[in-house]
């Protein structure tokens, strides 16, 4: 016999269970008001399909509950909780992600411009923060959600909590909804626009912001994060990611080290962590510059990075990426994988709610070897649209869409997913290291 909690009021439900009839008279599921059902080790698995409908979660002792805040989905969903952060309103796209640690990874990743992010995983905050975790300059994303905010962390390096993190960047949190609920509506709907509020409590007024709301479909939101001027990278991996990075063969000096121009569309900085370790000068380009103004800076390889929301408004970085092809090796992730698509002909399409989180399965065609990946994406290319010179060489497990490209008749790959991952996984990093023996030296 096994003990399983009871979650709700019987006389009126907040857990909804999918059971049969039998197990529901055996254990009187919904003839007393029980807080607890001795039920039959072999019924766990019936419990296994609990499907929430609503659900207000008492306060926990760890988050404090002193201001309300609401979430509206633009299909007229409304979730209350409790505020962290900073106090406002804002809009975005509403996604999720499945990654278990790296928290202020994801809320430094400038791709998230423009979207409110839901974390799948159940308490958020308990490390903090720190100086040292950090994928740009600033926080890019509108809002974060959360189940259960820890306000008081627990970790040696931590410089301040989440909370104070957050409202610092004047970022809204949101803690204390049904995550669950709100990840299970996305991925049967898709993902959809939403306001985020401390100032508006009216349900019916934030679902009419919502669905007045732009999506991001044809927006460009890499101006709003690449940088204003080039500069020369300077700083390597930190001391605790090098026991995860293999290190350059033989030692390089400055003035012979291969010269990488990494196109900054919104890129997270272990990126030209990386290429620095492996012994190359990296010389970070705003995404809006023309091929002609990268070509000048006489580059040995070009790098694409990542970057926020719809590639295809994106004409400008396209036609860079066609200047550049042919005349130095070409390596890009994630947008800059979609857009070297776009620059070979393709297409890209939206996801119904994207790929976000640390344990993407991924197919190295190559190889037939299977690599854990962290990714945050939510359009790809459409395998069917790439010309022939174009082969694709890693395939997503889950749904089969297109991971990495490479073309035939020119030096120029690129994966959707992320390599560098931080916090990880780290099954990737072997990319850097083909992209460096294209490179001279």
């Amino acid at each position: 016999m096994a003990e399983v909690e009871v979650c709700g009021n019987v006389t009126r439900p907040a857990v909804i269970f999918r059971i049969n009839a039998r197990l529901a008279v055996e254990t009187g599921l919904f003839s007393a008001p029980v807080r607890k059902a001795a039920l039959p080790e072999t019924s766990i698995l019936r419990l296994g399909v609990i499907e929430v409908r609503k659900f207000s979660p008492a306060p926990s002792p760890r988050m404090p509950m002193s201001r309300p805040a609401k979430l509206a989905l633009s299909d007229g969903t409304v979730f209350a909780g409790q505020a962290f952060g900073a106090d406002g309103e804002v809009f975005g796209e509403v996604v999720f992600n499945t990654s278990m640690t790296g928290y202020q990874e994801i809320l430094t990743d400038p791709s998230y411009c423009g979207q409110i992010v839901t974390m799948t995983y159940t308490q958020i905050g308990n490390y903090g923060t720190n100086p040292d975790d950090v994928e740009s300059g600033r926080l890019a994303l509108r809002g974060f959600v959360v189940r259960e905010y820890c306000e008081t962390p627990s970790n040696f390096r931590s410089t301040r909590n989440l909370s104070q993190y957050l409202a610092d960047a004047g970022v809204i949190g949101l803690a204390g909804i049904d995550t669950r609920a709100l990840v299970r509506r996305l991925r049967a709907h898709g993902v959809m626009t939403g306001v985020l509020s401390t100032q508006d409590l009216d349900d019916a007024s934030l679902v009419e912001k919502a669905r007045n709301s732009p999506g991001l479909v044809g927006r460009d939101l890499v101006r709003e994060v690449m940088p204003a001027s080039s500069s020369a990278w300077k700083e390597g991996l930190t001391e605790l990611a090098q026991g995860f990075q293999t290190p350059a063969s033989g030692t390089v000096s400055r003035e012979n080290a291969p010269h990488v121009v990494a196109i900054d569309y919104g890129m997270k900085w272990n990126i030209p962590r990386h290429l620095s370790n492996l012994g190359c000068r990296v010389t970070i380009a705003p995404g809006s510059w023309s091929a002609e103004q990268i070509l000048e800076l006489k580059p040995d390889g070009v790098f694409l990075s990542n970057g926020p929301g719809d590639p295809e408004p994106l004409d400008y970085a396209i036609n860079t990426i066609r200047g550049v092809l042919g005349k130095v090796p070409v390596f890009g992730i994630c947008l800059g994988h979609q857009l070297l698509g776009l620059a070979c002909g393709g297409e890209t399409y939206k996801l119904k709610f994207g790929h976000r989180g640390a344990n993407q399965p991924v197919l190295n065609k190559d190889t037939g070897r299977v690599e854990i990946t962290s990714q945050n994406h939510g359009f790809a290319i459409r395998a069917e649209s790439l010309p022939p010179n174009v082969e694709v060489t890693h395939v997503n497990l889950n749904d089969q869409t297109v991971e990495g490209l490479r073309c035939k008749d020119v030096p120029a790959f690129s994966v959707q997913y992320h390599p560098e991952a931080a916090a990880g996984p780290h099954d990737s990093h072997y990319l850097f290291q083909e992209f460096r023996a294209m490179l001279p030296g």
